[in-house]
């Protein structure tokens, strides 16, 4: 039996891109935006290239871009992005008691790097109030050049990041700040800024949502594993809760990481 032949691996996973998050996560939940007191809060998503298929239950939107592959037949179509975020938001989150927040569909389908800013008094929070975008190809290579993923460990199953809750307002002020910090960041090319925005988010993530680092199902210590990265580079961060990939910003190469491919839209 001879092995299936493709002539690219989008033939295989589609041509949708994959979604990276960085710092601000969790800013577009409704549950989170509402106590902010300094809205819109911001949070940063990167669309990638399809270059091979990265692992579920890691962060990445994969349930959100199985989605989008089953209703677009594998590939986007053309149209106002923000009419086929609200479509994919409405597809993925039907009957769902805990919807999954709209920067998911804002990464998949918006190219470049985005800040996405959530007013809750916009939509209940549940949409941006903004997209900024940036599709500056040098912008996105010196951003290829700085991120480093390493595999961690998907979350495991009976996970459940929500069971405690701690709503601090302050701490989801910053939790948002975090956000417009990183994508300051990033189009200003610094290094130090980018990783203290990325270690920033973490220590927001662990106060209001310590079961986003902690939990009795994790048979890995993330704490333990980001502090060591944290402590020897830029930054760190997940890229999801209960673990995915490990984010590292460096200026050096790190070992056991590969780089990322920003998809970018073309010009003309």
């Amino acid at each position: 039996m001879h092995p299936r032949k493709a002539a690219d691996i989008t033939d295989i996973i589609g041509t949708i891109p994959y979604r990276l998050a960085l710092a601000g996560g969790w800013i577009d939940q409704p549950f989170v935006s509402r106590l902010n007191p300094s809205p819109p809060g911001s949070m940063v998503v990167v669309s990638l290239v399809p270059e091979f298929r990265y692992m579920d239950r890691c962060g990445m939107a994969i349930s959100t871009r199985n989605v989008a592959m089953e209703m677009w037949n594998g590939s986007l179509p053309d149209g106002d992005p923000a009419q086929l975020v609200r479509q994919l938001y409405a597809a993925e989150n039907k009957n769902k008691p805990e919807p999954s927040g709209s920067q998911d569909m804002v990464g998949l389908i918006y190219p470049g790097i985005s800040r996405i800013d959530y007013d809750y008094a916009f939509e209940g929070g549940i949409y941006p109030v903004h997209v900024e975008g940036n599709n500056d190809p040098e912008i996105a290579h010196w951003l290829e050049k700085v991120i480093y993923l390493i595999p961690v460990a998907p979350r495991p199953e009976g996970y459940n990041p929500l069971t405690e809750k701690n709503l601090d307002r302050e701490w989801i002020r910053r939790l948002g700040g975090s956000g417009k910090d990183c994508f300051t960041a990033i189009l200003a090319g610094d290094l130090p800024a980018l990783g203290a925005s990325l270690n920033e988010c973490m220590l927001c993530w662990e106060t209001i949502l310590p079961n986003t680092v902690t939990h009795p199902t994790l048979t890995v210590d993330l704490l333990a594993i980001l502090g060591y990265y944290q402590s020897r580079y830029a930054g760190a961060m997940y890229s999801g809760c209960g673990g995915g990939y490990l984010i590292v910003v460096s200026g050096q190469a790190v070992p056991g990481s590969f780089r990322v491919n920003v998809r970018i839209a073309q010009s003309g």
